[in-house]
């Protein structure tokens, strides 16, 4: 399972990474935004895993819902 971190930066932007997948660390305007495109870049990084016969995690999950939004 990987999950999806969120945080709220100073200057009002939402940056959210993949810990479990090293570089997956994007920035949106809104938490929904930034979450949005760490799972696209994570799954872009696990299809190249695959692709590459790298080891890759069963499933993929966010905090979505768990997390309230801004």
């Amino acid at each position: 399972m990987l999950n999806v971190e969120t945080e709220r930066e100073e200057d009002g932007r939402w940056i959210a990474e993949v810990p479990a997948l090293s570089g997956v660390m994007v920035y949106g305007a809104t938490r929904e935004e930034a979450v949005a495109k760490a799972e696209a870049l994570a799954m872009r990084v696990l299809a190249d895993r695959v692709e590459h016969g790298d080891a890759v995690p069963i499933q993929f999950t966010s905090n979505r819902n768990l997390i309230p939004g801004d």
